[in-house]
């Protein structure tokens, strides 16, 4: 699996995703519901894609933002 995430990109999801978890857990606006596990859901996406440094739908629309090497 080829890389297609740059630095930048991958600690904006990281940052995101920690904005999203504190939605569904320290606030009342997702307490609980389909809010609360959808914020859960796209957190945990944009951890594993951050964390793999690969994100499937970029890789289908053909986008990089990491430098080619």
């Amino acid at each position: 699996m080829t890389r297609n995430m740059g630095t930048l990109d991958r600690a904006l999801r990281i940052v995101v995703a920690l904005g999203l978890l504190y939605v569904a857990f320290g606030t009342t606006v997702a307490a609980a519901g389909l809010l609360h596990w959808l914020a859960i859901a796209v957190a945990a996406v944009f951890v594993l894609t951050a964390l793999l440094g690969n994100c499937p739908l970029y890789t289908l629309v053909g986008i990089r933002t990491c430098r080619a090497g």
